[in-house]
């Protein structure tokens, strides 16, 4: 329980930008797992880490549960693929449910796809292994701005925006890159 708590805490600290409480609560999670004696679950709290990072476009490897993979479950091995943008044949099925559809057996997915993603979290790094793999479109990253913005999580909102308005820039629309710019400001001063 205490460790699930604590890896709540850290994934809520990261999407805030709090990196110092997420560093701190991810700590204390991974050493309750860890006291279990079962790598394979300290592997999954390394990826449930890996994947906050994905929602946030932060595609860093995934250096914690890659010194576990040998140890990890099947389906998480999958997962550290999807993130990646990396599947191999099979890995779609091994997914949790809200991913299999995007992964797909050809790896393609809509955008209508994403929408039919519920939560939030799971949306965005369903957004981020899209814009990994180069398959972002437009609309996937209005999705991602929408998401992030709803929930107040402002690590990933500012990545979104950095793209939205480098799509902006790239379509030639100054008032749009403006606009973006405004909201980025507000994200870029620290709070109080």
């Amino acid at each position: 329980m205490g460790a699930k708590g604590s890896l709540e805490r850290a994934t809520e600290a990261w999407l805030r930008g709090d990196s110092k409480i997420e560093a701190v609560e991810f700590a204390r999670a991974r050493a309750e797992v860890a006291s279990t004696g079962r790598p394979g679950l300290v592997a999954r709290a390394e990826l449930v880490r890996c994947a906050v990072r994905v929602a946030s476009l932060d595609m860093s490897p995934c250096v914690g549960f890659e010194a576990l993979v040998a140890d990890a479950a099947p389906a998480e091995q999958a997962y550290s693929r999807y993130l990646a943008g990396a599947l191999v044949a099979g890995d779609a099925a091994l997914l949790p449910k809200a991913h299999q559809d995007l992964a797909g057996a050809d790896g393609a997915a809509s955008d209508e796809s994403l929408k039919g993603v519920e939560d939030p979290l799971s949306r965005l790094v369903a957004a981020g292994v899209l814009f990994r793999r180069g398959a972002a479109t437009p609309e996937t990253v209005k999705q991602a701005v929408e998401t992030a913005s709803a929930r107040g999580w402002r690590r990933p909102l500012l990545a979104w925006l950095l793209v939205a308005q480098e799509q902006a820039r790239a379509g030639g629309a100054a008032e749009e890159v403006a606009r973006l710019q405004r909201r980025i400001d507000l994200l870029a001063k620290p709070p109080g």
